[in-house]
């Protein structure tokens, strides 16, 4: 299954007197790089976090964010740390010592001051179970995404893969024609400069000379390297690398294949060539 490495999804739910919100976000990497952001209070869970995406993606850059709000809950207390508080005030009435005109704060001004209001202590193992279920749920979407653009991205690949076979097979019924004008041209050529040409070594000039030029090879090599692509993209595990290979390949053989030419037909076919080798491998930059 082809996964395209760039997706989102996100989902929330309910988890004691919290609403968890859970968001991935995945854009394309060489490899498997996994980034969490998480408030303090759900710190503990980032290792078990981190296993469960590693488990499923081999590629990419994720992005895990979770964010929390409490909800509200009929006869819910505040618990408010009175330690802290005899701090900040006992730290105020030194500063209000070197003020001019001390200013009033309010008892709603305390409680917003950090630390003062305190989290009652959570089960942390039932709310590390339910973080992770809905983590795995958003995962399944954000796989879900990045199956659906793979299955586009498998398209385009194998529409250019048929292109170029069709570029391929042009240029090897054209080989022919191309040597008997080399032949002709040379036969002219040395026939206005010589009076008594020595036809016979012109022949072994010529073989040479069109061993030299043959493209034969280069074809069979891109021929077998767009039925290798077309192989790998039905295969279920990641092939990204693999076929980012396969690109490079391709791309060799369509230089040569252009260096070779002596041709404005076979020109323009190796220049086809490589602009659909290079579109394909924009395509493959984003393949797991």
């Amino acid at each position: 299954m082809i996964r395209s490495m760039t997706a989102y999804a996100g989902n929330e739910a309910d988890i004691g007197d919290l609403t968890i919100n859970c968001e991935l976000r995945s854009v394309n990497h060489r490899y498997c790089d996994i980034s969490l952001k998480l408030p303090d209070r759900l710190r503990f869970i980032e290792a078990d976090l981190r296993s469960t995406i590693a488990a499923r993606i081999n590629r990419g850059k994720i992005e895990c964010t979770l964010s929390y709000k409490k909800r509200a809950e009929e006869g819910q207390n505040f618990i408010v740390n009175f330690d802290a508080v005899t701090a900040l005030l006992a730290a105020t009435d030194q500063i209000e010592e070197h003020m001019l005109a001390p200013l009033s704060f309010s008892a709603l001004d305390v409680l917003a001051f950090p630390g003062i209001q305190q989290e009652p202590d959570a089960d942390k193992t039932h709310l590390n179970e339910r973080i992770t279920h809905l983590v795995k749920q958003t995962l399944t979407q954000l796989l879900e995404v990045r199956e659906r653009e793979g299955a586009q991205l498998k398209i385009l690949i194998e529409e250019r893969c048929i292109k170029m076979q069709g570029f391929i097979m042009s240029a090897s019924q054209r080989i022919p024609e191309v040597l008997l004008l080399i032949r002709n041209k040379l036969k002219d050529r040395i026939t206005e400069l010589v009076a008594q040409p020595d036809f016979d070594r012109l022949e072994q000039e010529l073989v040479m000379l069109a061993q030299k030029l043959d493209i034969t090879e280069e074809l069979d090599r891109l021929d077998t390297h767009i039925t290798e692509v077309l192989r790998v993209l039905d295969q279920k595990e990641p092939v990204g690398r693999r076929l980012d290979f396969l690109m490079q390949e391709l791309n060799r053989e369509a230089n040569t294949l252009g260096s070779k030419s002596t041709d404005k037909e076979m020109t323009q076919i190796a220049i086809e060539l490589k602009v659909l080798i290079e579109q394909m491998r924009e395509q493959i930059q984003n393949i797991e």
